[in-house]
């Protein structure tokens, strides 16, 4: 299949073609330029009057390997920071974007998701199973998310190269930490950043469990004990008990399953979104989200979402040209037969889109 030439054809991922000798494209902007040249990955970034270059030698990773690669070619990512982080190229797509042509959340939280998976298997700790390690694997443990925030500071458009750089730290002896960065390739703006905890669980008792000491050891090579990274307030949630705006009889679809057979974590964020009145979404963008899961949801549930904003932004009726910004507590609930089980707690903010 041949290639299309667009401003990004540099990422063109035909296996033949990709990172062919001889082929130079070079893209340099605000003293940033990315030159791609004879299978080799060469970042030069002016600093100080200085250049310093970081180089990666492109190599192939064998789908079931479990062995370190510096890079992959195919899912076009490579090592950082000495090994212990990792750093994935994304084109922003025409259908992954909504009418502004910026990125939509579902995009953005994907990519966190691509990132990490493909953290785990390009460092070797993870092999052909959906990001579980062979020690994983002999105590039946799988990863879910306890919470995930992610701030967007300037929403990516259609067409733009991002690179999206990510890190692992141990969290206690239940979890680990893991923070992510979005910037632009070309110019060097970050968009976006993440963190989220997340914790083990048994897969055929749902339970969680502690991560035991051979799995630690696993994913220890990992660790980025000093990354510098923007410090995050990831606020407690209560239960949300009074609220304004529901949005039900919200159904799972079995293309919403992921490969450990529970709901794939974007799908909660869509939920919450749909309680959000249709004035705010067309005046304001979102800026930030917080998700704490409480429980999974089954693929034959029903999900109600309930959201209430906060009192002293509360929008005045038929008018909320007052506020620069708005609040939201939201919750998630399993529609019961004598009783509601949360199953996730929320909250966002919004900002006002630029006219």
């Amino acid at each position: 299949m041949a290639s299309i030439c667009t401003p990004t054809a540099f990422l063109s991922t035909t296996n033949s073609s990709f990172f062919s000798k001889q082929k130079l494209i070079t893209t340099k902007k605000n003293e940033n330029f990315m030159t791609w040249k004879n299978n080799e990955v060469t970042r030069k970034k002016k600093i100080g009057g200085g250049l310093v270059n970081l180089r990666a030698s492109v190599t192939e990773l064998a789908p079931k390997s479990l062995t370190r690669q510096v890079a992959d070619r195919y899912r076009q990512g490579m090592d950082i920071d000495g090994g212990t982080g990792y750093r994935q190229i994304f084109v922003v797509r025409q259908f992954e974007v909504g009418a502004d042509k910026n990125a939509t959340i579902e995009c953005i939280l994907n990519q966190l998701q691509e990132t990490a998976i493909n953290h785990l298997r390009v460092s070797g700790v993870v092999g052909e199973e959906f990001g579980v390690s062979p020690g994983m694997l002999k105590h039946n443990l799988i990863w879910i998310v306890s919470k995930l925030t992610l701030e967007i500071d300037d929403y990516p458009c259609w067409d733009d190269v991002l690179e999206v750089d990510t890190w692992l730290r141990p969290y206690g002896k239940i979890g680990v930490q893991k923070d992510w960065t979005i910037r632009n390739l070309i110019t060097g703006k970050v968009h976006a950043r993440a963190r989220s905890f997340c914790m083990m669980m048994n897969e055929k008792t749902r339970r969680l469990s502690k991560i035991p000491e051979e799995v630690r050891d696993e994913i220890s090579q990992i660790f980025h004990e000093n990354k510098d990274t923007k410090p995050f307030t990831i606020e407690k949630m209560d239960k949300l008990i009074d609220f304004k705006y529901k949005k039900g009889n919200l159904k799972p679809k079995r293309s919403d399953l992921d490969m450990n057979k529970h709901v794939n974590n974007v799908k909660y964020a869509n939920w919450m979104l749909e309680a959000i009145p249709e004035q705010v979404s067309k005046d304001y963008q979102l800026s930030a989200i917080t998700l704490e899961y409480k429980r999974e949801c089954g693929v034959s549930e029903t999900i109600q979402s309930l959201c209430q904003p906060d009192k002293d932004n509360e929008m005045l009726e038929g008018d909320n040209s007052i506020h620069s910004s708005l609040k939201f507590t939201h919750l998630l609930e399993v529609e019961g037969i004598e009783k509601n089980e949360e199953t996730i707690r929320g909250r966002t903010t919004w900002k006002r889109r630029n006219t």
